[in-house]
């Protein structure tokens, strides 16, 4: 599958919305590398840890790896790192720290401190939120971090050997080879158009 196909397959699990930058990183040639050994680039590590979470909360391990085992997390530092522009990133990082404050805040630890239930927990409820705010705001709000975090995740998951080829339709070769057949068959003689 190519990175067109793959963007428009992630574009239409997104419901047609995946941003600017999204899309140049994925044009670029930006990749997961595999595993959930690495080093962070752009992000620190404490950062990295909170991305790396939430993008398993995201799309967990089930019958086929999840998004850390497919390098989603080093997807995301790289985009942040090589596509985003500076106000995108800064953006980025700021949706990211409040979340993290707000984690405290309400559950009085830190997003890492938390145990697996509460960080799924305050996941899906910051997420919920995120997606009625959109939905309901005229015009709506600059996207939040929780969304930008789905995007990349999903992006990330789609475009790696895994999610393209496990849980996406994958056809190496489109359309089978068919050496002997009749010409009805075969569009009675007509070539393909270009």
């Amino acid at each position: 599958m190519d990175r067109r196909e793959a963007l428009k397959r992630t574009a239409l699990l997104m419901g047609g919305m995946v941003s600017a930058p999204a899309i140049m990183g994925v044009l670029k040639g930006c990749t997961p590398k595999p595993g959930i050994d690495w080093k962070p680039v752009f992000l620190k590590e404490d950062q990295a840890s909170v991305i790396s979470t939430v993008s398993e909360i995201i799309i967990p391990r089930t019958d086929t790896p999840g998004a850390k085992e497919v390098g989603v997390p080093s997807f995301i530092d790289q985009m942040l790192n090589e596509v985003y522009s500076k106000e995108d990133q800064d953006d980025f990082i700021k949706g990211l720290d409040a979340f993290n404050a707000r984690a405290k805040e309400e559950l009085g630890k830190d997003f890492g401190d938390l145990d697996a239930e509460d960080q799924t927990a305050f996941v899906k409820k910051v997420h919920d939120e995120a997606v009625n705010a959109e939905n309901t705001t005229d015009p709506a709000p600059k996207r939040p971090f929780i969304l930008n975090m789905k995007e990349l995740t999903m992006l990330g998951f789609f475009t790696s050997e895994v999610g393209a080829t496990q849980i996406l339709q994958y056809v190496p070769v489109p359309g089978a080879y068919k050496g002997c057949i009749p010409l009805s068959e075969a569009g009675n003689g007509r070539t393909w158009a270009t």
